[in-house]
Parts: structure tokens; sequence; C-alpha cells
């Protein structure tokens, strides 16, 4: 689409505003979309890590981690195994203590696990030491304690710390800190201590079949409620051998207010995509006014050769699409290029206390960033429709005044 030198000069630095914008609002985009999602991913992955997606427990049980035992002979299990989606069992036993320097002293949950637990969690976040190898027979004295707690208490690899848990009578024991761990959860980590199931067993006065209750780990966090439906009606229709009612409690439920905290950044992404779009659009329908007014004595010539209006919108929408299509190029290149150097180098720092993570996590994954780029192109070119509907209003007389 050729129109005079003096025109073009003055139409080129629009144009290239508005493909800019259209590369802005994509980088914009991808980056809000990729960090949110990651921010999700990663803050989920860590809560659920401490405590599974679903836990099975006594009915009777408080909100403290004092609980009442079920024995882990149920018959349930083979059959939860067996629904769509769930990935693991692992029984579990948590306490509260209080460990004891020369110094200091901190209260923390000790979580006693069984030689079935899971550390695929634990060891992409374990800095120091190794996790425990628990045995049907001997007790282990090794504990992992988050690197939150070692750095307040001074403590570091190897060292032997006391524990003392409130009871009647009060007792104490004496661990060996064998692994050091920092998921940068401080909620979390500032509470968890690892222990071996069976020192919990016997702190209990419990049998050697009681346990807290299990974790059920499942393979896709978006199929938890129908997985918790499925496992709830499960547990519900059968009886604890030793009588015991059992309740489901899902990681959701455990943890509200972070899982509210992160349907609120889904909020603010919605809201990020629709700025952007409406700014593209705007950009792209001031690029194309400014095009076919440009134009018109090509307009005018066309239509006196026998084109019709619609006709002459398609090449002008055409056109359009064809800069928005340079506009995502540039976008894509420069948003994904971003999100991959701050995935590499970790570039962004964040403060751990207050976002959980000590860099912006970023998640990359092409059905979004497909999903942003037609998204783009069908919502900028539907709003061009009707600003391209000027050519209607151009007839081959009037179009001599712009000549």
């Amino acid at each position: 689409m050729q129109g005079n030198t003096g025109n073009s000069n003055y139409s080129r630095p629009i144009v290239k505003i508005a493909v800019w914008g259209i590369s802005i609002g994509l980088i914009v985009m991808i980056l809000a979309v990729a960090v949110l999602t990651g921010f999700k991913q990663e803050i989920s992955n860590k809560v659920i890590g401490f405590g599974s997606h679903l836990q099975v427990r006594n009915f009777d049980n408080n909100i403290s981690y004092e609980t009442i035992p079920i024995t882990e002979n149920q018959d349930w299990i083979e059959d939860a195994l067996a629904i769509p989606n769930v990935h693991s069992i692992q029984k579990y036993i948590t306490k509260a203590g209080i460990i004891q320097t020369e110094d200091y002293i901190q209260g923390v949950v000790m979580k006693g696990i069984d030689n079935d637990f899971s550390w695929k969690f634990l060891n992409d976040y374990l800095i120091e030491g190794d996790t425990l190898t628990i045995t049907d027979t001997a007790n282990s004295n090794d504990i992992v304690i988050s690197a939150n707690i070692a750095n307040k208490l001074n403590l570091k690899l190897g060292d032997k710390v006391k524990m003392f848990f409130i009871q009647e009578p009060p007792r104490m024991r004496r661990f060996t800190i064998h692994g050091i761990y920092d998921t940068q959860l401080e909620e979390m980590d500032k509470i968890f201590v690892f222990c071996d199931i069976k020192h919990l067993r016997k702190l209990n006065n419990w049998e050697d079949d009681q346990v807290s209750g299990f974790e059920v780990q499942i393979n896709d966090i978006e199929h938890l409620q129908d997985v918790d439906l499925a496992l709830t009606r499960l547990v519900g229709s059968k009886y604890s051998p030793d009588n015991s009612v059992l309740a489901v409690d899902n990681v959701f439920d455990q943890y509200p207010q972070i899982f509210d905290w992160l349907s609120l950044q889904d909020k603010n992404m919605w809201v990020i995509l629709i700025l952007m779009l409406i700014v593209a659009g705007f950009n792209m329908i001031s690029g194309l006014l400014i095009i076919i007014l440009e134009r018109a004595n090509m307009i005018g010539i066309m239509k006196s050769i026998g084109a019709n209006n619609i006709s002459i919108q398609k090449i002008f929408l055409y056109h359009a699409a064809f800069l928005i299509g340079r506009g995502l190029l540039w976008g894509n290149i420069i948003g994904i290029g971003l999100c991959i150097l701050q995935q590499q180098f970790g570039i962004i720092q964040l403060d751990p206390s207050s976002y959980y993570v000590a860099t912006v996590p970023v998640n990359l994954s092409f059905i979004p960033i497909l999903l942003l780029n037609l998204g783009t192109i069908f919502i900028t070119v539907l709003m061009l429709i009707l600003p391209s509907m000027l050519v209607t209003r151009i007839t081959p007389a009037e179009a001599i005044r712009f000549d």
C-alpha cells in the first residue's frame, strides 16, 4: 500500500508507535502470566510439600499438633490408591516440642515419618547434609531442621540438640542434626522438624501401629476437589478397625490465608491482561485511522474502478494484521527472553519473609503464550473492524481533497 512520500513519512512514526504498543503490551502480558503462575506453582508446591494435598485423620482432632491416634491398618487404603489421580499415601505423626540450646529456645513441631515417606520435596531444598534413613528396627536419632531454625539457634550440621516435650511427665530427647533444608516459606520453615516416627510413638505411649493420620499425594492439584470428594465418600463409608471416625482435610482448607492470597493474584493478572489489550487495541485503532486517511486518494481511485467497500476494508485489516504480527514477533522475543534470563540467573530478588521466595519465580509454558498471541490478534483485529468502516465514508469525489 503506497501513498505519497510526504504522507508516508508522516504516518511511519505513528505506525511504529502502534506496532511497539502491541509489542510492549504482549511483553507485559507474558511477564504477568509467567510470574503470577510461577508464584502460584512455587508457593503451592512448598505448602503441599509439608503436608501433602490431603490428610486423613481422626475426626476428633483439634487444631493443635497433639493428635488423637488412629491405626495404620486401614481397609480403605487400597481402594484410595485406585482413585484416579491419587499418587501415594504415607503415614505421619506430629507432636509439639521445644528445642533448647545453651542460649536459646525455640518451639517447633516434630513431624515423624516412616520409610514410606517421599523425600522428593525436601531433596529439592536440602542445602546441607542428607535426609533420614528410616528402618523398621532401630530408631534413628537424626533429625532434619530448617535453615531458619538453625540460624535462630546458632546450630550447624552434626550438632546434638535437646528436645523437650511438655506432657505428663515431661520428657527430653537428644537428637543429631543430619540435614538442613531451606524452602524460604517462613511459616513452615520456622516450625517443622523431621524425625523418625518411632520416637513420637514412644513419647505418646502409642501402639506400634498407631499414627496421627495419612497424607495423600495426588498427581495434579487441578483435580484436588474431585479426589477430596471421592476420598471423603470412601473414608466415610468404612469403619476404622479401631472404631475411630475419620475426616479428610485438603490443603486449601488447612492454609486458607496462603491460597486466598494466591487467588487474589489471579484477579490482578486478569486486570493486567485486559488493560494491556485495551491499550494495544487503541494504539492500533489510531494507527489504522492514520493509514486510512493517508491513503484516501488511493481508496477513491479503487472505488472509481469498481472496488467495493468490503474488499477495501479487508485490505486495510490485512495490513493491520500484518503490523500486529510484527509487534507480536518482537513482543514474544523480548518477553520470553526476559523470562528465560530471570529463570536462569534470578536477576530480580525478593524478600522471602514477605513473598516466600528469594527470586521472582517464572513459569514459561507454551499453551498460555500461544493463547496470549491468538487472543491479542483476535481482539485487536476485532476492535479494528469499526474504525475500518471509515473506508465506506470516502467517495471518489471527496478523495480528490486528499490528493
